[in-house]
């Protein structure tokens, strides 16, 4: 006897909704390995983000912070397998970029997003437009960061019936 698989995939177009909130789990705590590999990765000599005792020194948060893309990129990195895995197409851009509160080495990251808008291509017979407004909290509930994010993502394939 067969048994029956699932595999993990993201939403096909048609499967998006709207009126939802996708809350993305689990969350992500963030080291100082990650902020310091990902600051020297590329390229990011910011001293904000490296270095322990300049940052002591500075006021308002006197401690490393965060890279803000490495941020950026946890956010969006933490709604993959829910959304997009496997069915994108590609990302056509990101705006309304804010880090209205910092993080710190230590600090959990937890991400949701909420569906802004979705239209078939018009160009791109298979395909929708897909609008996506992400939103990264810390451990406190304080929003972190804030994306809106534009991709291309497949529509269902008329063989498939999941």
């Amino acid at each position: 006897m067969t048994q029956r698989r699932v595999t993990q995939r993201g939403l096909w177009f048609e499967e998006f909704d709207t009126d939802v909130v996708y809350e993305h789990r689990p969350g992500r705590t963030i080291t100082e390995a990650d902020n310091v590999l990902f600051t020297t990765l590329t390229m990011n000599t910011q001293a904000l983000h490296l270095d322990a005792a300049f940052s002591e020194q500075l006021p308002p948060f006197n401690q490393r912070l965060v890279n803000s893309m490495f941020t950026l990129s946890t956010l969006v990195g933490l709604s993959v397998a829910q959304l997009t895995q496997g069915t994108i197409v590609a990302n056509l851009g990101f705006s309304d970029i804010a880090f209205p509160k910092p993080l710190f080495h230590g600090d959990t990251m937890y991400a949701e997003t909420v569906i802004t808008d979705k239209r078939e291509s018009t160009s791109r017979p298979g395909e929708g437009i897909i609008t996506l407004a992400h939103t990264a909290r810390n451990q406190h509930g304080d929003v972190v960061a804030t994306a809106t994010r534009k991709t291309l993502v497949r529509k269902r394939p008329e063989e498939d019936v999941s």
